[in-house]
């Protein structure tokens, strides 16, 4: 059985583990697409705010691929910040 981040994380509730295994099938392909995203931005990188827009999806959809992609060691922190659309300050990810 995988785990994280391979497959969805979810927060042990019966609505979480539903929404996590309907988007399992999904992970692959979105992690690649925002990993091919996060590349072709080259050192300007991208926030999940402009990694959602880049891809013209949900920002909710693509925001964990993120933290996935983290977790892979496929993509860091540049340590730049940029407002998004809350106009919070938000992580700029760039390729490792």
């Amino acid at each position: 059985m995988s785990a994280y981040p391979d497959t969805p994380g979810h927060r042990n509730v019966d609505t979480s583990v539903a929404a996590a295994a309907a988007f399992a099938p999904k992970l692959g392909r979105l992690q690649q697409m925002a990993l091919a995203a996060i590349h072709e931005a080259g050192w300007l990188g991208l926030t999940a705010d402009e990694l959602a827009a880049w891809l013209e999806m949900d920002r909710w959809s693509i925001q964990p691929r993120t933290s996935e992609l983290k977790r892979k060691g496929l993509i860091k922190d540049c340590g730049q910040r940029r407002p998004n659309s809350t106009g919070k300050l938000a992580i700029v990810w760039i390729a490792a």
